[in-house]
């Protein structure tokens, strides 16, 4: 009873310093783009979407009903389900294996980092893995024996799951396989209340049917083949690391081992001998198995790590078995690494919704720009409006840009433009439900905002150029340099009528010396590129901390630069479009610096470029 009640009370004092902490960061983090755009869904409200079916949209609709247009009542619901996953995994274990087990694998729960971050952003994966933990429960309980209850909680995880994600129904296919490999499992799909509740959860998938038959499959489509290259890569190799971080690296070899073991038909451990620990090992050992394979030939290039989650919380209620045949010194040294985890992913957040802290990674491939300046833009959309005619328009021109300014200005119906990140993120054919799928032609004086830093730098003159040939000659933008110019946007004052003549798009460049964060002496050398199409540049300025200390414009020839920008520039300088000034900085003090560009075009418009750190020795 005394080990009992001591694994209680450590489960419940970090269950609410984490839940709470959870609660004060998802009250400041910014949106993530996703978000933002199931943000958007759930103002549209509808049976299924585009990219996903529709609880996660409910979910975020309920949240504002209840608690206002706040981040964190968007995320409140997600928030709650999170605090409440541990409890049922202890129930689900202290079931089978104990109730110190039970309370251990909760704790496990909180402190593994995958799981113990979950419900700081609204996303489907927080009711997917409801759905996964009501399923692998009510599983276990029919190996002893198929009754209302059981059969009730298992239609219900697969109605959950069934409205969560697409990926739920490879959830369903991993518990088939488990229950099939045991034959205790095989005795249980021949009970006709099984078969009941499989029938319940086959109906939950009805709207995203429907919705898939009514669209061509537009959904399932992105789902199963344009999001992925389904051929060989080797990303996948990476897997064993990238989840050894995220679950803890002895918390990963464990659960790691008691797949092998329940694969094998080993012993689960002290405690472990009934079929239910195998069948949660099977569970995970399918999942975690399963997914490392898919990697080398799946998506690689969105965020994918968290698809394991379901497996690993399978695993976690057989964990603590094996938990106890290792010796004290690494059984400590696993909840400290967990405890650390958790800890240094939280802290990320913390970093990430606090402006200073985000700002320290400005300029470097950390900075998480998804998350980063929206209010700023949002103001300074809303002041470049105040300046425009009454009436002014807006329009964005990705999903990105039209989800997240619609969340900051409570507008969900904010056009966009035609995209290449629509179609990569599956939100093309419902931008065109919703009829806010722009043409670009514009009959009233509108704002067009976009986001530079939305596309790679080598494509990014000709996404200008495709910008010109769809809302006809650009106006001189306004530039919106976020953290430096880490996140940057641009606003364009379009009027009621296309203006004729050639377009002028905006100006791109690049500092090739220094690089970024490099360190340099007071007296250096600035060396780059700059193109503006139709005009030229006829002035570059280098600035640091935003005060001119050079002024260049004499330019030498850059030859491969062609070849580098997708399209190629219409430069009239081109191909002397190269730049180096000297720059002498001995009265600043040593220390991190910032130096950017500033540019004057032959049309007499002025842009200012993103800066990027350098240090001062």
């Amino acid at each position: 009873m005394d080990e009992e009640q001591r694994a209680r009370r450590w489960f419940v004092a970090l269950w609410t310093i984490v839940t709470v902490v959870k609660v004060a960061i998802a009250a400041r983090l910014p949106l993530f783009v996703d978000e933002a755009f199931y943000w958007q869904e759930g103002q549209h409200l509808a049976a299924a979407y585009s990219d996903l079916p529709g609880l996660t949209a409910w979910l975020t609709r309920l949240g504002v009903e209840l608690g206002g247009h706040h981040v964190l009542a968007v995320r409140a619901p997600f928030l709650l389900i999170a605090a409440v996953l541990p409890w049922l995994v202890a129930r689900s274990a202290a079931h089978w294996f104990g109730a110190v087990v039970g309370w251990q694998a909760a704790l496990l729960t909180v402190l593994m980092p995958l799981s113990g971050t979950l419900g700081l952003l609204a996303l489907p994966d927080v009711p997917m893995a409801l759905a996964t933990v009501l399923c692998a429960d009510a599983g276990a309980r029919m190996l002893r024996g198929v009754d209302a209850m059981s059969a009730t909680e298992l239609a219900l995880g697969l109605i959950l799951g069934a409205l969560s994600h697409y990926r739920f129904i490879g959830v369903i296919g991993v518990g088939l396989i488990a229950l099939l490999w045991l034959p205790q499992g095989r005795g249980v799909l021949r009970d006709a209340r099984v078969w009941v509740a499989l029938a319940a959860g086959l109906l939950a998938w009805a709207p995203l049917l429907a919705w898939n038959l009514e669209y061509a499959d537009a959904g399932l489509r992105f789902q199963l083949l344009d999001r992925h290259p389904w051929r060989f890569h080797g990303d996948g190799a990476r897997f064993l690391l990238v989840q050894a971080a995220l679950a803890t690296p002895l918390l990963f070899w464990a659960m790691l081992v008691v797949s092998v073991r329940g694969i094998r038909g080993e012993g689960g451990g002290e405690g472990g001998t009934g079929p239910e620990w195998r069948y949660f090992a099977l569970l995970g050992a399918v999942s975690t198995f399963g997914f490392f394979l898919l990697g080398f030939f799946a998506d690689n290039e969105r965020v994918s790590f968290h698809w394991t989650l379901p497996g690993y919380l399978a695993l976690l209620p057989v964990v603590p078995l094996l938990l106890r045949e290792w010796p004290r010194k690494r059984r400590l040294a696993t909840w400290g690494l967990a405890v650390a985890g958790t800890v240094l992913m939280l802290g990320y957040y913390v970093a990430v919704s606090v402006p200073g802290l985000r700002l320290q990674a400005a300029g470097s491939k950390y900075y998480p720009e998804n998350f980063a300046g929206w209010d700023r833009l949002a103001m300074e959309v809303e002041q470049a409006r105040a300046r425009m005619p009454e009436g002014t328009g807006l329009l964005a021109d990705s999903f990105k840009t039209g989800a997240e300014l619609g969340f900051a200005l409570a507008d969900a119906r904010i056009p966009v433009l035609d995209h290449p990140l629509n179609r990569k993120h599956g939100r093309a054919p419902q931008l065109q439900l919703w009829g806010l799928q722009h043409d670009g032609r514009v009959s009233a004086p509108t704002l067009l905002v976009v986001g530079a830093t939305d596309v790679k730098f080598s494509a990014l003159l000709a996404h200008y150029q495709q910008l010109c040939s769809v809302v006809g000659p650009l106006p001189p933008p306004q530039a919106v340099n976020i953290d430096h110019g880490a996140r940057r946007f641009l606003l364009f004052a379009l009027p009621a009528a296309r203006h004729s003549g050639a377009c002028i798009p905006p100006a791109v460049a690049h500092i090739d010396v220094p690089q970024a964060g490099a360190r340099v002496s007071r007296r250096f050398s600035v060396g780059g590129w700059a193109v503006k199409d139709g005009v030229g540049v006829t002035q570059v300025e280098v600035l640091l901390d935003g005060r001119v200390v050079a002024t260049a414009t004499d330019f030498t020839d850059n030859t491969w630069l062609q070849q580098f920008l997708k399209g190629g520039s219409r430069d009239p300088r081109m191909p002397r479009v190269q730049f180096e000034v000297q720059v002498d900085a001995s009265g600043l003090p040593p220390g991190r610096h910032w130096l950017g560009l500033r540019l004057t075009g032959g049309d007499g418009s002025v842009e200012t470029w993103a800066e990027q750190p350098v240090v001062l020795r």
